[in-house]
């Protein structure tokens, strides 16, 4: 059978133009059994455009989609490329939200289409969900393209509307004491700077230089800052808080052309010392705290920026209350979407306010440019509650109190004492006290102030009281390898679980022959302790068990140690403690009424020697008066008794 079709050339494919049998262009002629065939192969070129087209468009819809969830209509076939840009700048204020968008099944007639979109944002973990309807147009050579408006961005969007969002927190959470008092809450302050909009543009510098100088700032270096502000801008040079205007604020401030003083409030502790080694503060996000935020910190958002404030800034913050509008020429506005933000939560710390006041107080004198750093911390054995943490004016903003680790001195003659009294040593065994020991070829020797009268063979007790160094060195052969390890994981010093918030207790490592072993006894060697960690030491004697130092309120741990401080061991390291203050180097805190008050002196030489030989020393003191438990250091002092013992006094007679 022989099929004749017309040879002509065809036009590109389109419903409407496939020739039938009858068309009059050219007689087709066929035989009868034929004509299923004839029809059958002239419906061929109608299913194939159909093909073409549902591809073209679908493939268009998926482009579409695809370029959307990447903030973008770049590769996307448009009938007018100008849109792209368009869609860009309108799109540019939800940049950093994530968002999913998927198209439906094309719908199409003839040369026209349409798919709808389905748009998922993330925006700060909520989910905004629309749909909108993209148009598709076929061009020339079966070529189709989207027909963009700003209505296939959002609902209703018009050309002259832009996206803005607005971000509104509640009011941040305080840090509360055990009472429920606030120790950081919103505390009225005064933001001190130059409006430029009221300065003349020729008075900016002089006026900027004035202002710095009036503040104590670098003149120079704020007249850089407020000459590249902008013209209508307020340049904030200084923040201070409601009450302490003479100490930061010249007089003449106010009589500055410019000069500003804007109200606010801000988070702020009782007053600018007041933990803020541990507390931290808030301030503006910084570029590093919003990048590494991802997406959940803006700039210009009051975050935590360091200490516990910066570690439970999400918790205090809460979450912000979001308002995505659409802003018209005019400026008129309208909702497309709002979220409501959850309050920020209280963060409950165990310090007591007046405890800690006081610490810092009595720590106060140490201050200057050669102050050395220094520390008190008090725990109750009860708890474990960490009552205060102070940190003195010398530390450079160190929170040495809970974190900073030095040797320990005489005050780790405890730990040792307890491997003793493990070792089967009574309290009233005899050991050999004398002037000097040498343990392979390194002379040991006791502190300047020694007192003859407890040399010789002494009592463990006496030998304690008066932190005789060569008696428990030469005592060290009953001392098995890992037993001041043990006896350290007893009394609390070791490594520090995490209680969220930033503490280390102590370290010690096995020596590394037996003069490293010998200086361990004694604190020295390379035995690390924190001004907490030693406090922890003498709560865990007191309350007759391993203490776990807890700062926030509702976050406590349990110690495991492999071998548990006995009810008998803590009596027997007690009676050592009070002999100290009773018969030893510490009998000027006899005196202090109330419960008994037992206690360890240590001194700690370290770094390198002076001219005359002598090193540097840290003085440490240690203490128990009823259910408190007290550590005193000071980087570089006398000793343990002369330096360190007067701030514990002062601490004891208070409390």
């Amino acid at each position: 059978m022989t099929l004749a079709i017309d040879p002509g050339v065809r036009r590109p494919c389109q419903d409407d133009q496939v020739r039938t049998p009858h068309s009059p262009r050219r007689p087709l002629s066929l035989p009868r059994l034929g004509a299923g065939i004839a029809v059958a192969a002239l419906l061929l070129p109608l299913s194939a455009c159909t093909d073409a087209s549902e591809e073209a468009t679908r493939a268009l819809a998926d482009d579409l989609a695809a370029a959307l969830s990447g903030h973008t209509l770049d590769g996307v076939a448009l009938t007018d490329p100008s849109a792209a840009a368009a869609f860009a700048e309108q799109v540019e204020p939800l940049a950093d939200y994530a968002v999913k968008v998927s198209a439906d099944e094309v719908e199409r007639e003839g040369g026209a289409g349409s798919v709808v979109l389905h748009w998922s944002w993330d925006v700060e973990g909520h989910e905004w969900t629309y749909d909108t309807t993209a148009a598709l147009v076929e061009g020339d050579e079966q070529k189709w393209a989207v027909e963009w408006s700003p209505a296939t961005f959002v609902p209703e969007l018009t050309a002259d509307e832009r996206i803005e969002i607005q971000r509104e927190y509640g009011p941040r959470a305080d840090i509360l004491d055990t009472a429920g008092n606030p120790i950081v809450t919103m505390r009225p302050v005064g933001r001190y700077g130059l409006d430029k909009a009221n300065t003349p543009p020729d008075q900016v510098g002089a006026s900027a230089e004035r202002i710095a100088q009036a503040l104590g700032l670098d003149p120079a270096g704020f007249r850089a800052t407020a000459e590249a502000a902008g013209p209508e801008a307020f340049v904030e040079a200084l923040t201070v808080r409601e009450g302490e205007e003479d100490l930061h604020v010249a007089p003449e401030f106010s009589s500055i052309p410019g000069a500003l003083r804007v109200p606010d409030e801000l988070a702020l502790a009782p007053s600018r010392t007041f933990a803020r080694e541990i507390l931290g503060y808030v301030g503006e996000a910084t570029a590093e705290v919003v990048e590494a935020s991802e997406g959940t910190i803006r700039p210009g958002d009051r975050v935590g920026l360091a200490g516990l404030l910066a570690t439970y800034d999400s918790t205090l913050r809460g979450t912000p209350t979001l308002r995505i509008e659409a802003v018209g020429a005019d400026e008129e506005r309208r909702d497309l979407a709002e979220f409501a933000g959850e309050p920020g939560k209280p963060v409950t710390l165990t310090l007591d306010q007046a405890m800690q006041t006081e610490a810092e107080r009595i720590l106060s004198p140490l201050a200057g440019e050669e102050a050395p750093a220094s520390a008190i911390v008090a725990i109750r054995p009860s708890t474990g509650e960490i009552l205060a943490a102070a940190n003195g004016p010398g530390n450079a903003g160190m929170n040495v109190a809970t974190a900073g680790q030095y040797a320990p001195g005489s005050t780790f003659k405890l730990v040792t004492s307890l491997a003793l009294l493990r070792a089967g040593v009574t309290l009233e065994d005899t050991l050999s006290c004398t002037e000097t020991l040498d343990v392979d070829g390194y002379t040991f020797h006791n502190f300047g102030d020694y007192p003859a009268s407890a040399l010789g063979d002494v009592s463990f007790r006496t030998a304690l009281a008066n932190s005789c160094n060569t008696a428990l060195i030469g005592a060290r052969d009953r001392i098995e390898d890992d037993a001041l390890v043990s006896a350290a994981e007893a009394l609390g010093l070791g490594e520090a679980p995490d209680l969220g918030y930033p503490a280390a207790l102590g370290t010690v490592p096995a020596p590394a022959g037996e003069t490293e072993k010998a200086a361990d006894l004694i604190g020295q060697g390379k035995i690390q302790a924190t001004p907490l960690g030693m406090a922890t030491v003498a709560a865990s004697i007191q309350a007759g068990k391993t203490v776990v130092p807890h700062l926030i309120a509702d976050r406590t741990g349990d110690a495991e140690p492999a071998q548990p401080l006995t009810a008998d061991e803590a009596t027997s390291l007690r009676e050592l403690m009070r002999a100290v203050v009773t018969d030893g180097s510490a009998t000027f805190l006899g005196a202090i009424p109330g419960d008994p008050v037992g206690a360890k002196t240590g001194t700690a030489e370290y770094g390198e020697p002076a001219a005359d030989g002598e090193y540097p020393k840290h003085s440490w003191m240690i203490g128990t008066h009823g259910d408190l438990a007290v550590a005193v250091f000071v980087e570089t002092g006398e000793s343990g008794a002369t330096t360190a013992g007067p701030l514990l006094q002062a601490f004891f007679e208070r409390y």
